[in-house]
């Protein structure tokens, strides 16, 4: 991971270096940049394999969807409009882990936003 990468916050860099945290992407995440690729709507420097390759070399562990998930979904406040995020969201609630993201609507729900 590159130091002072302007996507991302000084506090989250910190986190994200910490050899000490755990760390999680949702396969959501993988499907929204898949989706948002095939459109034509996000160009990246690396293909798919190679941000899960990565994924795989630094130790962050790709969680799936559960059904859990959804049942926390179907009960879920619709503040959030995007179909994604509103995944990410019970995926943290379920298992009880902080989200670092800068999206003002994460902070409305009931779970760990880190920025």
């Amino acid at each position: 991971m590159q130091d002072n990468h302007p996507c991302l916050s000084p506090n989250s860099i910190k986190l994200l270096s910490d050899k000490r945290n755990n760390l999680y992407a949702s396969i959501i995440s993988f499907w929204e940049i898949s989706i948002k690729q095939s459109l034509k709507k996000l160009e990246l420097s690396y293909a798919l394999d190679e941000l899960n390759l990565a994924c795989l070399k630094s130790d962050v562990t790709i969680l799936p969807i559960s059904i859990n998930e959804l049942y926390i979904l179907q009960k879920l406040p619709f503040i959030h409009r995007d179909p994604f995020d509103r995944l990410i969201i019970p995926t943290a609630i379920s298992l009880n882990y902080s989200v670092i993201s800068k999206d003002d609507y994460f902070k409305k729900y009931e779970f760990d936003v880190i920025w």
